[in-house]
């Protein structure tokens, strides 16, 4: 379990700072939007993949210090890692948001949010980037099998 003041310190430094904030106009990249119906968080994901790896991200949007900070620290444990391996971290952070059992050392710094399951109208605000990785992983998969 992390120090509180150490999870704070991850979230305002990747939501002051967030890492791969910007607009790509590739059509080599899948977007997907996220958002919220019940806040300001619009996130648009922009994803690149080479065969079975998660090759390039990056993000756009508009989103609270919990969306964004996600968002870039989504990005950052993700790139390079297989479309399994994406999964298997998504499985352990959606665990670790619902308050359940996960793998501490797959999730690195998203374990910033370890807590946020006490806080149940922030669990869709952390999940926003998660569930937009979701989105971009089934694109990909049903442009792969046409």
């Amino acid at each position: 379990m992390l120090d509180p003041n150490l999870r704070k310190e991850i979230i305002m430094e990747h939501y002051l700072n967030p890492l791969n904030r910007k607009t790509i106009e590739d059509p080599e990249y899948i977007k997907v939007n996220t958002n919220s119906e019940t806040c300001i968080d619009n996130i648009d994901l922009y994803v690149l993949f080479d065969k079975d790896i998660i090759k390039d991200i990056f993000f756009n949007g508009e989103a609270c210090a919990i969306s964004t900070s996600a968002t870039s620290i989504m990005i950052k444990l993700l790139r390079g890692k297989t479309i399994s391996e994406a999964k298997e971290i998504i499985k352990n952070y959606n665990n670790m948001v619902e308050g359940k059992e996960y793998n501490e050392d797959l999730l690195e710094e998203a374990c910033c949010y370890e807590e946020i399951y006490k806080q149940q109208n922030r669990i869709g605000c952390a999940t926003i980037p998660y569930r937009g990785l979701v989105k971009a992983l089934e694109e990909y998969e049903k442009r792969q099998s046409s």
